[in-house]
């Protein structure tokens, strides 16, 4: 008799499943490497959009979803080489006053494999200046919920 380990628990953020499809893989049949910020952007999506939050096409309207990507770092892990279920750890290492930064990892649908990891500085803008403008109230509650435990 085999005995099969639960996956691992999430000590801190979210799990959001994402799918790779034949055309998001490169000549070598490898997810291109500029798909995963984009597979990493349509989980936020979906994150904030299950808690009521979402961009509907209007920017001055668009309150905390009007703002811009300062950096951007991810290291690859492991290949993904096949089309499928996956998912993306999303977490939040700092939520500043008018930025904040998050992590992200790639992974297998339960958490345990990582293919590719990261971070990501947004900065709020405020729609008629595009100057840096504070976080709601709403986005820093939600955000609290996020963030990694220093240690």
């Amino acid at each position: 008799m085999t005995t099969v380990e639960a996956p691992p628990v999430l000590q801190y953020g979210a799990l959001v499943p994402v799918s790779v499809h034949f055309d998001d893989l490169d000549a070598l049949g490898l997810l291109h490497n500029a798909r995963y910020p984009l597979m990493v952007e349509r989980a936020w999506t979906a994150y904030w959009e299950e808690r009521g939050l979402r961009f509907e096409g209007d920017w001055d309207a668009a309150g905390d979803f009007c703002n811009a990507v300062k950096e951007l770092r991810i290291s690859y892990e492991a290949p993904v080489n096949r089309t499928g279920e996956y998912a993306v750890h999303l977490w939040l290492e700092r939520l500043g006053n008018t930025g904040l930064t998050y992590g992200f990892r790639f992974c297998s649908p339960d958490g345990a494999l990582t293919y590719a990891h990261g971070t990501r500085v947004l900065v709020r803008l405020d729609a008629a200046t595009l100057r840096p403008t504070p976080w709601s109230d709403l986005l820093r509650t939600l955000g609290l919920e996020l963030l990694r435990p220093q240690g």
